[in-house]
């Protein structure tokens, strides 16, 4: 599913250059389920950020599902997120004024669904929360919220679920309740790609790949 040859990334701050990635180079199979570990600023989110296709890489060769990245337009890109895959960030990035329903159908509304109600309260039911469809973020505790995050990333069936620090802000109870739902989804046939520092969460996943300073230093 995902091929990437000699991938750098150069963040230019005046005349001070930051290597943040450094000639990844790295195979991901449809169906696994792998971790990025590392420290802060080792290059995890960059990485995941360039896998997401919402970045590109200074230099390299990004293959996704056989299209090479680097020829895709921006419009093509947007395209491609929106229909391949699905993202679950640390801070959940809900709207605060809708309703756990509405903050799932945004990617259906984009993507000019139809058939938004019905595709948004399949997601939710599907990680638990269907009961709680008409409650808005700040009446949901933060596992909830994280799942209703969870059900956005999935309204669109994708192929690759990226998830980043997906349970940074949660208890060790509610991290193992979101990392089960992961794991399901990925028993479902979901790839799914997970950044953390922590190795018990590391450990849940199929294949571990740590960086150090922007290189993959083991997987």
């Amino acid at each position: 599913m995902i091929e990437l040859e000699g991938i750098t990334k150069v963040y230019r701050m005046g005349e001070v250059e930051v290597n943040a990635l450094r000639g990844i180079t790295l195979s991901i199979t449809k169906g696994e389920m792998v971790a990025i570990i590392g420290a802060s600023g080792s290059g995890k989110s960059t990485l995941l950020n360039i896998i997401g296709c919402l970045d590109r890489p200074t230099s390299g060769k990004y293959i996704f599902d056989g299209a090479d990245v680097s020829q895709l337009s921006d419009n093509q890109l947007a395209g491609m997120r929106n229909r391949k895959f699905g993202f679950v960030f640390q801070e959940y990035n809900l709207l605060s004024r809708v309703t756990a329903l509405s903050n799932v159908e945004l990617p259906l509304i984009y993507g000019g669904s139809g058939h938004r109600h019905k595709g948004a309260m399949e997601a939710l039911e599907r990680v638990g929360l269907g009961a709680r469809a008409e409650h808005k973020p700040t009446e949901l505790s933060g596992g909830e919220q994280q799942r209703v995050a969870i059900a956005r990333a999935l309204v669109n069936n994708p192929a690759l679920i990226l998830a980043d620090e997906p349970t940074g802000n949660l208890d060790s109870k509610t991290t193992n309740e979101i990392i089960s739902i992961f794991r399901q989804l990925n028993q479902e046939g979901i790839t799914v790609i997970i950044v953390t520092h922590e190795a018990d969460i590391a450990s849940q996943t199929q294949r571990i790949i740590r960086l150090h300073d922007g290189e993959i230093i083991s997987q």
